[in-house]
């Protein structure tokens, strides 16, 4: 069984910038990535890589600020986080999953498609 584990969250200013990092123990999944939670609003998708990293996909709200990236030989996953908005404030998990489909039309943004997650770490950004 994964179990994912998050580092780096934290206080900053809008505009500036943070670096989360998940640590995968266990086997490695097909599929990594990030997801958000602000206080009083569902969960949602933020961005994903596959075990290559070769495919990435990202939400609209961050496409162009954030970059996820994966070390398979350390078994871990990042998000860079760019331009930081107090709109990025939130609870960010780590998520996992075998049977994710990435591609065009894929199921990635889907939560329920993943089967591992992280206990989620804090990114707050102060305007």
């Amino acid at each position: 069984q994964v179990q994912l584990v998050e580092s780096g969250g934290g206080l900053v200013q809008a505009g500036g910038s943070l670096r989360l990092s998940c640590t995968a123990s266990g086997r490695a999944s097909y599929a990594m990535g990030w997801f958000r939670q602000a206080p009083g609003k569902e969960r949602e998708f933020v961005a994903v890589c596959s075990w290559s990293g070769g495919m990435t996909y990202y939400a609209d709200s961050v496409l162009g600020r954030f970059t996820i990236s994966r070390d398979n030989a350390k078994n871990a996953m990042y998000l860079e986080m760019n331009s930081l908005k107090p709109e990025d404030t939130a609870v960010y998990y780590c998520a996992a999953g075998d049977h994710v489909l990435l591609g065009h039309g894929g199921t990635y943004p889907d939560s329920r498609e993943y089967d591992a997650w992280g206990q989620g770490i804090q990114v707050t950004v102060s305007s």
